[in-house]
């Protein structure tokens, strides 16, 4: 393959919902470097989530998941999921961020986008993952809120300390997109008291 693929975190089945199959013309490969015979459909994905932050102890913290990957391996990543019915990606990423950490938060910027190809057993998948930054207004650490129970942990981590404990190169991209942009945000973030923690 021409090009690396990264590991996913593991998701739930998809369905008609989460993907829709994109027609190739015939002998159209599906990816770069993908010869067009014996090539397995694709399916487009798109999700949303991104990083929750707040200000305790006078440094910012991040909220992230651990989740096992289809090999049995525990991953730490950015919460996200998929967009439910008409949702934006930004009412999407919300929602997806509260499911999975229990942290609420409202969106400050959009922190882009990333996309990746990854295969499974009768298809491959091209997802794309809309990413923003949120700052916490609410709530408390918790996977049981997550309906698919992929999250199984989740911690408050210095963002001085996020990149070393995120699994996916892309992820720390995304991190260090938005220590560009926080500085714009400064006085948006309270300390909290450790009666708010």
């Amino acid at each position: 393959m021409a090009h690396p693929v990264p590991s996913a975190p593991k998701r739930t089945p998809l369905t008609a919902s989460v993907g829709r199959r994109v027609p190739r013309r015939p002998g159209q490969p599906g990816t770069p470097g993908e010869s067009a015979q014996g090539s397995l459909p694709t399916v487009e994905e798109i999700s949303a989530g991104g990083l929750v932050v707040r200000r305790f102890g006078g440094r910012l913290e991040v909220a992230i998941i651990a989740r096992y990957n289809r090999g049995g391996r525990l991953e730490w990543c950015l919460p996200k999921g998929h967009p439910e019915g008409v949702e934006s990606h930004g009412e999407a990423a919300i929602r997806e961020v509260e499911e999975e950490t229990g942290i609420a938060g409202d969106i400050l910027a959009s922190l882009g986008s990333i996309d990746y190809w990854f295969t499974v057993s009768s298809h491959r998948v091209h997802k794309t993952v809309h990413h923003y930054l949120l700052q916490a207004t609410g709530g408390e650490l918790t996977t049981e809120n997550d309906p698919d129970h992929e999250a199984v942990d989740v911690a408050w981590v210095g963002l001085d300390v996020l990149n070393a404990k995120l699994s996916f190169p892309n992820e720390r991209r995304i991190v260090d997109l938005a220590r560009d942009v926080l500085p714009d945000y400064e006085d948006r973030f309270q300390d909290l008291s450790d009666s708010e923690r």
